[in-house]
């Protein structure tokens, strides 16, 4: 049966011809092919007063004055990360070179709330499936997740609003269009949403090194899997709040493995086991 579209607003933007750039931290990475930025006082105020879906503002290293002291104060009450960048960088990032010193970062995608995600499960008569990501930055790992949570059924995907990619216009390309079938949720607190989906009779399960082997681990119930990024995995405080800890047993000289990669293992391995226990 043909997978239905999960409804979400997308924005309308156009396509630029936008060279490879310079992320944040100075590493080389895909900027967004599809850009849906906004640059310059005034359109960026406006974002913020009309509560426009805004990830992260950045503002031209220097004397914080006038109408880019109302736009950080703004953002920092609605919990909007704001971030400096030298002068260079915000010329590598800007397309219209008129920024007058601040450009909003804007999701090319519309998020969902985590009871969508549970109502999904609910409409499909199914356990929810939902994999939870802790400080995932590169978009292309994010966008293979959501490739791979839409294979398997996965019912959504949860991100934390801080120190994580969003769902840009290079994630919807590297996930060949499955951020258009999943619901991917934004958070203020990880931690918290964990609490709520336990209210829910929700198991969630660490996928951290330390953990029992993953096949050997109960995953064909109601479960959210965890995964954090490959350089620092998940973090003490929301490992602690997860139910059990599952791990990937490594034979090899390597004993990591790419974030998208470890989440594709134990979501495929979660399929098996509801699949099985159909039978």
């Amino acid at each position: 049966m043909e997978r239905k579209k999960f409804t979400k607003k997308t924005y309308n933007r156009g396509k630029r011809d936008l060279n490879e750039k310079e992320n944040f931290n100075g590493a080389k990475s895909d900027f967004i092919e599809e850009s849906s930025n906004l640059e310059g006082r005034n359109p960026v105020l406006e974002a913020l007063n009309h509560d426009r879906l805004i990830d992260k503002i950045l503002v031209k290293k220097g004397e914080i004055e006038g109408t880019l002291k109302v736009i950080v104060a703004k953002a920092h009450e609605k919990g909007i990360p704001v971030q400096e960048i030298d002068k260079h960088k915000m010329e590598q990032i800007s397309v219209s070179h008129n920024n007058q010193g601040v450009i909003a970062i804007c999701p090319a995608y519309e998020y969902c709330d985590v009871s969508d995600i549970l109502q999904n499960a609910r409409d499909k008569g199914e356990a929810p499936l939902i994999v939870i990501l802790d400080e995932i930055t590169d978009p292309h790992n994010l966008g293979a997740i959501i490739r791979t949570a839409e294979c398997c059924g996965a019912h959504g995907v949860i991100i934390p609003k801080r120190r994580s990619v969003g769902l840009t216009a290079i994630v919807g390309k590297t996930s060949a269009g499955a951020v258009e079938y999943v619901p991917v949720a934004r958070v203020t607190n990880l931690a918290q949403t964990i609490d709520e989906l336990k209210k829910q009779n929700v198991w969630v399960a660490c996928a951290d090194m330390g953990g029992q082997d993953y096949y050997k681990a109960p995953l064909d119930g109601a479960l959210a899997i965890v995964t954090g990024s490959e350089g620092k995995g998940v973090s003490r405080l929301i490992k602690d709040k997860c139910d059990f800890v599952v791990g990937i047993p490594m034979r090899g000289k390597i004993q990591s493995l790419n974030a998208s990669v470890s989440a594709s293992i134990i979501l495929y391995e979660a399929l098996r086991q509801r699949t099985e226990n159909k039978k």
